[in-house]
């Protein structure tokens, strides 16, 4: 793929993602708490934090290849730093999913979310950890036609690009 292309593609993503992170799932967040109660809610609201937390990641992610591409500095071995840290916090995050799950329980005698919101619950969660898994294991997002391409030919998901990057130790 030419410079040329891959930085209009990457002005794409870049902005997309910061929209997502700090307009959309934040306002996902009001409007929850808005029309529920927070107990009923905690488990939802961890979720949307997770998502909310990757995505930052990931627009920051987009803008440093993005910089690189614009010959703009950065400090890379900071930026490395902080996504290794950010990945492990990431896994920590999920793993306290089925903790959260059974504190929300708890603080309501056991009784499992009102119906309308496990389904968003479930979509929340498993989002939060599609999305690690996107930035930093494999490419889940098909959007393009070299995508389909190495999709069809290789018969597996590419390896994302913040893995590459940081398995090669620079951006």
């Amino acid at each position: 793929m030419g410079k040329q292309k891959l930085i209009k593609r990457l002005k794409s993503y870049y902005p997309l993602e910061r929209f997502h992170a700090f307009i959309t799932f934040p306002a996902i967040v009001l409007y929850v708490l808005y029309h529920n109660t927070f107990k009923d809610v905690i488990f939802l609201l961890y979720g949307l934090g997770v998502v909310i937390f990757i995505l930052i990641q990931g627009q920051h992610y987009w803008k440093l290849k993005l910089y690189r591409l614009l010959n703009k500095p950065f400090d890379q071995i900071q930026n490395l730093k902080l996504f290794r840290k950010a990945k492990t916090i990431n896994f920590y995050l999920m793993a306290l999913m089925p903790i959260v799950f059974l504190f929300q329980l708890y603080i309501n005698d056991w009784s499992i979310i009102p119906e309308n919101l496990m389904n968003w619950v479930v979509v929340a969660n498993v989002f939060g950890v599609l999305e690690h898994i996107n930035y930093y294991h494999r490419q889940l997002m098909v959007d393009n036609q070299s995508d389909v391409k190495y999709l069809m030919t290789n018969k597996k998901l590419k390896v994302a690009s913040l893995a590459k990057d940081l398995d090669e130790n620079q951006f």
